[in-house]
């Protein structure tokens, strides 16, 4: 039964793994990324039961070493689709995060690269917002005692330190927007930072929206408070 346990343990890893990539790369749709990874999630339990069933009634005939990198597999099958379930029930199911839910920043030159996309461009609403403040108390308006020139730069080249691609930045309307792309599904989300002058302070407003999806778990508003900790840590230099 080891090698069948081997090739069941596999199967389930590839299905769990393949999804993304063959999404991020347009060979499949999201629909079907997401049955695939589910269906891994069914052939990882069914190579702990054979495994549990080796261990228990064929230990004489268990290649140990075999058995270990089975069941690394089927743990790896199992584990990750549920952690990402895990994640989804703890965050609210929300797309769009900003900081400033009253006047949220827009997008300008993003606008039209989500014309296709099913999440619009325009704010979610009331809905999300309360939402919001019930699960990110702590993402509301930056302000630094700095200049809008140096809190431009700062935020610009924490853009490009991030890995971000920039989409525009416009210093005389206070904008920068950019896109992150995550690694595994490829998912697009879309950033507008607004900087803008307070007396002899600056005040910054970030806004992250997913183009897709329903719940981001929790993506968009880690994504604003890694933003806001690297232009901390840049400032405070």
């Amino acid at each position: 039964m080891n090698p069948l346990l081997g090739i069941v343990s596999f199967i389930a890893v590839l299905l769990v793994a393949l999804p993304g990539p063959l999404y991020k790369y347009n060979i499949v749709e999201l629909g079907t990324a997401f049955t695939v990874l589910r269906y891994g999630v069914y052939v990882g339990i069914a190579a702990l039961l054979l495994l549990l069933i080796q261990v228990l009634f064929l230990r004489k005939n268990i290649r140990w070493a075999v058995a270990g990198i089975s069941a690394v597999f089927a743990i790896i099958a199992v584990a990750l689709p549920l952690s990402l379930m895990s994640k989804a029930k703890s965050v609210p199911p929300i797309h769009d995060i900003s900081t400033d839910l009253i006047n949220p920043p827009e997008f300008v030159a993003i606008t039209a690269l989500r014309a296709n996309a099913p999440n619009k461009a325009e704010y979610a609403g009331e809905e999300t917002a309360q939402q919001q403040r019930e699960s990110y108390p702590e993402l509301t308006t930056q302000l630094y005692e700095k200049s809008i020139d140096v809190l431009f730069s700062t935020a610009q080249n924490a853009v490009n330190e991030l890995g971000w691609k920039l989409v525009n930045a416009d210093k005389s309307q206070g904008i920068i927007e950019a896109t992150d792309t995550t690694e595994w599904f490829g998912f697009k989300d879309d950033v507008v930072i607004r900087i803008r002058a307070v007396d002899e302070a600056s005040m910054m407003d970030i806004r992250s929206k997913s183009r897709v999806g329903k719940s981001d778990l929790g993506k968009n508003a880690e994504r604003i408070q890694v933003f806001i900790k690297h232009i901390d840590t840049a400032l405070a230099r």
